[in-house]
């Protein structure tokens, strides 16, 4: 998607008045000019799956929590009456999904980083291996936040935007306009914003 994006206009700003997770943070990798709200913050890269149709898990959790049940199983056979009843929301097929997601989450940023064309291959190679601790290995939650100074310290072009300017006001408004429809994270509406009007999609229940 950052790469049909980036076709598409000479320069890539992409705008964060609120958190950045997984595929967001994937196409802020990806931007010319990364610009970052007072409760703007880059998320992990960190797949999702859909558990019986309610909750989310990361596909971290997933394989953490069969590796943990098949120990304790291994070590308290009796113990796996418990362990099946709570893990039933999750198959084989499900987990190999989570391992293999895992597995290419590094070249998705790597991916990522590299469509922004101008971006030398060994300043992706550095950036990649700068972000696989704060983006990949080491966040415990889907809800871990990298904030504008430490994304600039990683060497990404983000901007911290001024939340008394007249533009910043402008986009606050527009946000908080989505919110009230219904976008993310208050629900599931999507906007798309052409030259003259603003396609709303509102997902059928």
């Amino acid at each position: 998607m950052v790469r049909s994006l980036q076709a598409r206009c000479s320069e890539l700003t992409v705008i964060l008045p609120d958190m950045a997770k997984s595929a967001a943070t994937l196409l802020c990798l990806g931007a010319d000019s990364i610009l970052m709200g007072p409760a703007g913050d880059l998320g992990p890269v960190d797949p999702q799956f859909q558990l019986g149709g309610r909750s989310l898990a990361s596909a971290k959790e997933i394989v953490a929590a069969v590796d943990e049940a098949e120990a304790r199983v291994k070590a308290s056979p009796d113990t796996y009456p418990l362990f099946s009843g709570l893990l039933s929301d999750v198959n084989m097929l499900m987990v190999e999904q989570a391992r293999n997601a895992l597995d290419r989450t590094g070249a998705l940023v790597r991916e990522a980083l590299a469509s922004l064309e101008k971006r030398h291959p060994d300043d992706v190679a550095n950036l990649a291996d700068n972000l696989q601790a704060p983006l990949i290995d080491d966040p415990k939650s889907h809800s871990a936040v990298i904030p504008a100074r430490q994304a600039k310290e990683f060497g990404l072009p983000a901007v911290s935007a001024d939340p008394d300017s007249e533009a910043w006001g402008l986009i606050w408004s527009l946000w908080t306009r989505y919110f009230t429809l219904g976008c993310f994270p208050a629900g599931p509406v999507a906007v798309y914003e052409g030259a003259r009007a603003s396609h709303v999609i509102q997902p059928s229940v």
